[in-house]
Order: C-alpha cells, then sequence, then structure tokens
C-alpha cells in the first residue's frame, strides 16, 4: 500500500503493541518552544494528502503481493502482515477504517495545541493509525511554508500601512520565486499552493496547478512578463540599451520586470533607464510600470542606491502620509526583505520577491512538528499514554483523547484526557472510512488565514532590540534568482 510513502519501520509495529490492543489515538502538533520565532501557525495541506492517497479503495490484492514481495526482500524474514491487509481489502473493500479529525484548513492555531487526531474505526486495525504516520507528519512542510509566508505578510502589511496609509497591494507583495529552489515537483507543488493561502502573486506554476485540483481555486496567483540575465546577456555587453528597448516594445501594455545589474547596475539606471530610454520609460502608464530589478550585492545599500538614482532621474513625489513614491509608471522589485522607511521611501515603490528561502530553507523542527500516541484501548478500557523524556521535557506529549476550544477569554487551548466537550471542539471530522467528509476551498482557507488587527500595530522603531522575526526575515528572504 503505497510502499513509497510509508517509513519502513511502521511494517513491523503490529507485532508490537500489546495484545488485546482494539484502538490507537494519536495527535499532530507543532510543539511550544520558549525560544520559538514563530509562536502560531497556519494548518493547511492535509486535504491534498487525504484526496492523493488515502481516499478510496487503496487497498488491492495486487498491492498485497506487490508489498509482501517488496518487504520479504527489505527485511530479509516474513514480518509483512498480508492477513491484516487482506482484511481490509475484504471487510473494508480496500478503504481505510480510520477517522481524521483536523482543525479546518487556513486557521491560525497557537504553537502546542492538537491541529489533528488519527483513529481507528474498526477494532481489528488498531495498527493502522501510526502506520500513515509518515504520510501524515509530511504536513510539517506546508503548514511551514504557509506559516512563514504569513509572517512575511505581517512584516510587509505593517510597513506599508505605516509608509502609504492603506494595505492596497499588500496581496502582490510577495512573489514566489522558489520553483528551482525546492526538490521535487510535489514540494512546489505544497509549497506553492502554501504561499498562495496568504499571497496571490507566484511563478510557482505547480502551485497554481494544486489550488485548482486540490482547493477548487480556477487561478490562485499572478505574474507578469520578466526577462533574465539570459535574455539581456545574449544581445552582447555593448547591447544592453537595446536588450532593454525590446522588452519595452513587446511588452507594451501591462507591467514588465526586468533585471537591469548584468553589468552595471547603477549605470544601467542612470544611463539607459534614466537618460537613453529615459521618454520610453515616462510613456508608459501605472498599469503598465517598468519593474527594475537588481539581482545582486547588498540588497539594503543597493536598493536605497537604485531609488535614489532613479528619483534623480525621474523624480518623486510625497504620498499622503508624507513617504516618497516613484513615478507611477516605475518599480523595484527585490529578492530581499529590507526596511525602506529609515530613508524615507514608502514601501509602495517596491515589490518583494523570495526563492528557496520562503519554500526550501526549512525543516520538520522549524516549528517542531510531531505525532504522538496519546490514547489506547484494549478490551473496551481507555488509557492516556504519554511520553516524558528525563532528558528533555519539551518532548513530552499531551495525554488521552483531545479536543480543541476557544477558552473565555479568546484563546484556543487544547483539552486533554478525553474531558472536552463536544459542541466546544474546533476540530472537525475530515475523513472517515476512506471518504472525505469536509473540503474546504482555497478561498474559505485565505478567508480564515486572514491577517487580524493586532497584525498591524504600527512598527515600532524606538527599541534597540530587533524583533527575532525582523532578523529572520533580513536573514531568510535572500536570492530571488
Amino acid at each position: 500500500h503505497h510502499d513509497a510513502s510509508d517509513g519502513v519501520f511502521h511494517i513491523t509495529h503490529y507485532k508490537q503493541y500489546p495484545p488485546n490492543v482494539n484502538r490507537v489515538y494519536s495527535y499532530f502538533e507543532c510543539r511550544r518552544r520558549k525560544d520559538a520565532q514563530f509562536n502560531e501557525v497556519v494548518f493547511f495541506g492535509l486535504q491534498y494528502l487525504l484526496k492523493k492517497y488515502l481516499t478510496g479503495p487503496v487497498i488491492t490484492e495486487e498491492k498485497i503481493q506487490e508489498a509482501k514481495v517488496f518487504y520479504q526482500l527489505h527485511f530479509k524474514q516474513a514480518v509483512f502482515d498480508e492477513e491484516g491487509w487482506r482484511q481490509v481489502l475484504e471487510k473494508h473493500d480496500g478503504r481505510l477504517p480510520i477517522r481524521i479529525k483536523a482543525v479546518p484548513e487556513g486557521k491560525i492555531i497557537p504553537r502546542g495545541n492538537v491541529l489533528f487526531t488519527v483513529e481507528n474505526t474498526d477494532p481489528d486495525f488498531f495498527w493502522l493509525t501510526n502506520y500513515i504516520e509518515t504520510m501524515l507528519v509530511q504536513m510539517w512542510y506546508p503548514i511551514t511554508v504557509a506559516t512563514i509566508s504569513r509572517e512575511f505578510k505581517k512584516i510587509l502589511a505593517k510597513h506599508l500601512k505605516a509608509t502609504s496609509g492603506s494595505l492596497e497591494g499588500l496581496d502582490f507583495k510577495l512573489h514566489d520565486f522558489g520553483y528551482r529552489g525546492v526538490s521535487s515537483q510535489e514540494s512546489a507543488a505544497l509549497g506553492g499552493a502554501a504561499h498562495l493561502v496568504n499571497f496571490c502573486s507566484t511563478d510557482t506554476v505547480a502551485g497554481l496547478l494544486m489550488a485548482q485540483r486540490y482547493y477548487s481555486c480556477p487561478m490562485a496567483g499572478f505574474s507578469i512578463p520578466a526577462a533574465e540575465h539570459s535574455t539581456i546577456i545574449s544581445w552582447g555587453r555593448s547591447r544592453e540599451k537595446e536588450a532593454f528597448e525590446r522588452l519595452l516594445d513587446q511588452f507594451p501594455s501591462g507591467p514588465v520586470s526586468v533585471v537591469s545589474d548584468s553589468y552595471d547596475i547603477f549605470k544601467a539606471c542612470k544611463y539607459i533607464w534614466g537618460d537613453k530610454l529615459k521618454e520610453r520609460v515616462m510613456e508608459r502608464s501605472e498599469d503598465s510600470a517598468l519593474v527594475i530589478r537588481p539581482d545582486s550585492g547588498d540588497p539594503a545599500e543597493t536598493l536605497i542606491e537604485v531609488i535614489k538614482i532613479l528619483e534623480e532621474c525621474f523624480g518623486s513625489s510625497l504620498n499622503s502620509v508624507g513617504y516618497k513614491v516613484l513615478p507611477s509608471y516605475l518599480r523595484i522589485i527585490q529578492g530581499d526583505g529590507i526596511d525602506l522607511n529609515d530613508e524615507g521611501w514608502s514601501a509602495e515603490n517596491v515589490f518583494f520577491g523570495c526563492g528557496s528561502a520562503l519554500l526550501q530553507k526549512l525543516n520538520r523542527d522549524t516549528l517542531h512538528c510531531a505525532f504522538k500516541c496519546s490514547y489506547v484501548e484494549s478490551n473496551g478500557k481507555g488509557m492516556d499514554v504519554y511520553k516524558q523524556p528525563v532528558t528533555d521535557p519539551s518532548k513530552g506529549s499531551k495525554r488521552g483523547r483531545l479536543s480543541l476550544r476557544r477558552n473565555s477569554d479568546g484563546f484556543i487551548e487544547t483539552v486533554e484526557r478525553g474531558v472536552g466537550k463536544p459542541e466546544e471542539d474546533l476540530l472537525v471530522t475530515v475523513f472517515e472510512n476512506g471518504t472525505i467528509l469536509q473540503e474546504y476551498s482555497l478561498d474559505d482557507i485565505r478567508k480564515n488565514a486572514r491577517l487580524w488587527e493586532e497584525d498591524l500595530a504600527p512598527v515600532q522603531h524606538n527599541s534597540n532590540e530587533p524583533k527575532p522575526l525582523e532578523l529572520h526575515h533580513k536573514h531568510i528572504m535572500n536570492g530571488v534568482h
């Protein structure tokens, strides 16, 4: 059964449980840590895994035979539970007798809370719960990308509000350039779709296709025509102006992005864009802006210098909150996060791009994602179980059946030991016995993941200590192409 996606050690587990076990109940969380950079997470991606791998009759006689041969070769002994799987086939028509309850996708949940639970619905198949652990724990990836993307959105929202007076254009401020920087097509799809929970700007086509196929969104993100170094340098060093002009000719309407650091970004801005092609640039409209892309050097210094050169050539004006704005036909896209306020420039001038920092420079421990058993039944008698390693208390796990509720103070908390009130439970049954019971569209998910007012509290500039996130932000948004 899906040989490739099940961690091999689970194969032998049915032999290891105590006798007479008839239910195993496990849960997934992003563990809370004292030094945590991120205090809340965006839940996203489960629906894809369920639809692609777990729904319908997933067990067939052919798969059972294939797995039997495979694991005989692998373990060099007969440990594969052929009979157990044949029971799934005969008794349940090859559908998994499993129930999964989960937070609605897109919801923002504080670290250290249950995000989903998994249990068997037929006492004969207690071993199934943790058999599918390997695949379900891969949820760490879309959750982490959606969370980091949303943290970027908070920072961008604060700066945009502070320097322009509104949040107009926020959904297009961070562009996903990370397709080439991830390890597989499936990672690109999951990571790309996770970013699209927060933004509408991407070059990662696989993410758009996933949003379409699994989250019923016809077109989740947008892009603009853009030059890359190959299309500029193929004209030769002496003809950079001709290369630039060709782009203006080819894309007269709609924005166009032109990488301008192939030889000398400052000269390109001053002498080509700001002089030889100045009239051509000025005749473009706000809807057809030229978006200049620096792509090397110290991001903050280069950006400020480029903006100053462009101001000398094209002028600038003050917006309603007193920050400087380039003419509407001229913008910059930058592959790194930068704080522009100090120089008096509005965040309106700049679009940001993010590559593998957003989609790849993270792992299961970025948010400490874990899947643990918390409750078992033997002979119909329940027992709350947990781990509590003496060598690392932070790896302790929750006990008993779990529910998630909003308490009277409005805070979300996990109720352990099966004492939660069902009517308060925020966990929704999304999967039962091979069938998906609740689906979310990307629209629903985007609504759930919207920023809150407190995410937009003004940026504090008086404190000397940068917030850990601002540091991460500088450190992580590096390298567009």
